[in-house]
């Protein structure tokens, strides 16, 4: 008797589908990793004055303070700027791109702020195209989801270290802001991408005002 027909499977689809996942939650990871060299280690985003001042100064307060920020504050406009410059990019828009970016700019509330964003924009920008040198990175397509939450984690991470290295908690009291701040980063990045873009702006004044304050500070290990 022949042999029953074998049904024929195309395998190669997902294993290339996986395989373009793969690259580029790598990138992601890699991109987001404290090691790549943005510079974020010299900046407290304004903490280190409302330390000094004694506004944060545990665990508790520092995560209010970051949790603050994530949702109210810079996370959100980052977050916004993110979503508005990868939907620019994926339709091949320049020019909406370069918008998202100005924008962004624009509603930094002070100097230190600006300064904070743009040099670590343009090292990040810098050290892609270096070891990536493709201008617009064809290669990297993750989903916006997976960039939205990773960026809210890597900046929540950045400030819990420099609280950290202020000495306002310990490495386990940082882990446990992290844990803590799950949800909230979560529904953070879910609402950056169902938000309609013209409810752009943050509410974070205490923040604003210690980063003013902090460009006056006398004594300080970071630059905002």
């Amino acid at each position: 008797m022949p042999e029953p027909a074998r049904r024929m499977t195309n395998r190669t689809e997902p294993r290339a589908e996986s395989k373009d996942r793969s690259a580029a939650l790598y990138r992601l990871l890699a991109w987001l990793s404290p090691g790549f060299p943005t510079g974020a280690f010299s900046y407290s985003h304004g903490l280190e004055a409302a330390a000094e001042a004694g506004v944060v100064y545990d665990r508790t307060t520092l995560q209010g303070w970051i949790a603050a920020i994530i949702e109210h504050g810079s996370g959100r406009i980052d977050t916004d700027i993110l979503r508005d410059a990868y939907r620019a990019a994926e339709a091949g828009d320049p020019a909406a791109l370069t918008a998202a970016n100005r924008r962004g700019i624009a509603f930094r509330a002070t100097s230190e702020l600006a300064l904070e964003s743009a040099q670590q924009g343009e090292a990040f920008l810098g050290t892609c195209l270096a070891a990536w040198p493709d201008p617009f990175l064809e290669a990297w397509n993750p989903a916006l989801d997976d960039a939205l939450l990773g960026y809210l984690h890597a900046f929540a991470s950045n400030l819990m270290s420099a609280g950290l290295r202020l000495g306002l908690i310990g490495q386990t009291d940082g882990q446990r802001i992290l844990a803590g701040l799950e949800p909230l980063i979560a529904s953070a990045a879910a609402a950056a991408k169902r938000r309609d873009p013209a409810d752009f702006g943050s509410a974070t004044f205490a923040v604003d005002l210690a980063s003013m304050a902090h460009e006056t500070q006398y004594s300080r290990l970071f630059r905002s």
